[in-house]
């Protein structure tokens, strides 16, 4: 989970700006959490807690009103509202790296990331956007190889993990479609040799960058065993108590479930 709470924070100065390259400082000034760390959060606090993704969805946009949620998810919460609005956006798949860390199974995996998806993005393309990123953290952290995972995600979910990154770049540009942003994030994991450069890969294609990048995050930090110590510790450094609570009480639990 910290590994998509250090790609969020990474790239949240860079959305909507464009950043076409890899050559950028990994933290400045302007760096934080997002609603990609926040609503991650919650996802993981319901799993270790118990609870219900709604009222603690709800809660979020309460306790963290500025954290750049989406018009819909606001309104949504705002009211109070328990039906889900059929999104097909890649918020689905932004918080849902902790179910890809803590079931045993896949089976389990993408039946838990269609429930955390379905109480607002309950579009098949935002369920299959969940499933899809839940599903290739869970296969990193199990011991498949790369080839092994883009055909598993290319066969399930029938994206296409083929296209180089060199060729999507010039002409990418901002999409918050599960399916317009999802894809490209797992390729930028598949064509990374370590954490780091994931997230640049995320990043450089100038998209939704910071849940680009908490997408990739996820799956990195469980495919290359953790995050770097000197990411981690600038990440920590910009969370409250309360999102480190959680994280650290994930991490005691399910750290070691890391690849190694």
């Amino acid at each position: 989970m910290l590994g998509a709470i250090a790609g969020d924070v990474i790239g949240s100065v860079h959305e909507g700006s464009g950043t076409k390259t890899k050559a950028f400082p990994l933290f400045v000034e302007d760096s934080r959490f997002t609603d990609d760390t926040v609503l991650t959060v919650a996802v993981a606090e319901k799993l270790l807690r118990g609870g219900d993704y709604v009222d603690l969805f709800h809660a979020c946009v309460r306790d963290y009103p500025l954290a750049g949620y989406g018009g819909t998810f606001i309104r949504w919460a705002g009211h109070e509202k328990r039906e889900p609005y059929n999104s097909w956006g890649n918020g689905s798949a932004m918080r849902v790296s902790a179910v890809g860390t803590i079931f045993d199974t896949l089976e389990e995996v993408v039946a838990e990331a269609a429930r955390s998806a379905e109480v607002t993005h309950n579009h098949p393309e935002g369920v299959k956007g969940a499933q899809a990123t839940a599903a290739a953290v869970f296969l990193a952290r199990t011991g498949s190889s790369k080839a092994d995972i883009r055909a598993h995600i290319e066969s399930a979910y029938g994206y296409n993990l083929s296209e180089p990154l060199d060729d999507i770049r010039p002409r990418y540009s901002f999409d918050v479609s599960c399916q317009g942003s999802v894809p490209q994030s797992l390729i930028a994991f598949l064509e990374s040799t370590d954490y780091e450069d994931a997230v640049r890969n995320a990043i450089s294609l100038g998209g939704d960058a910071d849940t680009m990048a908490c997408i990739v995050g996820a799956v990195a930090e469980a495919y290359y065993g953790g995050v770097p110590n000197h990411i981690a510790d600038a990440t920590l450094d910009r969370l409250d108590a309360h999102l480190t609570g959680v994280l650290d009480e994930f991490t005691e639990r399910y750290g070691a479930r890391l690849r190694r």
